[in-house]
C-alpha cells in the first residue's frame, strides 16, 4: 500500500525543495509557479484520484452480478491516468483493482499480458483488453456498442 504513495510523495518533496531553493535565491515568481505545478502532478499521481480499489475476487464477483467491466491499474501509470480522466464520472461505474495492493489482481494482469504487469487492463465479459481506447471503455459502461 505504501508503494502507491512513493511517486506523489517524491513529486511533492522535489517541488517543495525546488521552490524553496528558488525562493531563497529571490526568484519568487518561478517558485510560485513551480510549487503548485508539482503539487498538482503529485495529486494526479496519487491513489486519491481513482475510485476506491477493491480486491480482484470481489471485482470479479461484482462484475458477474452487474456486468460492469473491471479495470486493473496501478498508481503512477500515465495510461491508467489517461483512462481515468477521459472516463470522467463514468469511471465510478467500473470496478477498479490496484495491482500493487492486490496480488490476485497482479496475477490476473500477468496472465492476460504474457507475464507482464501491463496496465490498464480492462476485463469485459471475461475477456481482457490491454490499454483500450477510453471511448471504447465508455461504450462498454453505457452498454451500447458491440463487446469485442
Amino acid at each position: 500500500m505504501m508503494r502507491a504513495w512513493i511517486p506523489p510523495t517524491l513529486l511533492a518533496l522535489c517541488g517543495s525543495v525546488l521552490a524553496t531553493g528558488l525562493f531563497l535565491k529571490g526568484d519568487t515568481g518561478t517558485a510560485a509557479v513551480l510549487l503548485p505545478a508539482f503539487l498538482a502532478l503529485s495529486a494526479v499521481n496519487s491513489p486519491l484520484i481513482f475510485p476506491r480499489s477493491i480486491g480482484a475476487r470481489e471485482a470479479r464477483r461484482r462484475s458477474l452480478a452487474d456486468g460492469r467491466p473491471v479495470v486493473y491499474w496501478r498508481p503512477g501509470c500515465t495510461y491508467c491516468l489517461r483512462l481515468r480522466l477521459r472516463l470522467g464520472r463514468g469511471a465510478r461505474r467500473l470496478h477498479w483493482v490496484d495491482i500493487w495492493r492486490d496480488p490476485d489482481g497482479a496475477a490476473v494482469v500477468r496472465a492476460a499480458n504474457d507475464g507482464n504487469e501491463t496496465v490498464p487492463t480492462v476485463v469485459v465479459s471475461g475477456r481482457p483488453h490491454t490499454n483500450p481506447d477510453p471511448a471504447w471503455v465508455r461504450e462498454q459502461i453505457s452498454g451500447s456498442g458491440p463487446q469485442q
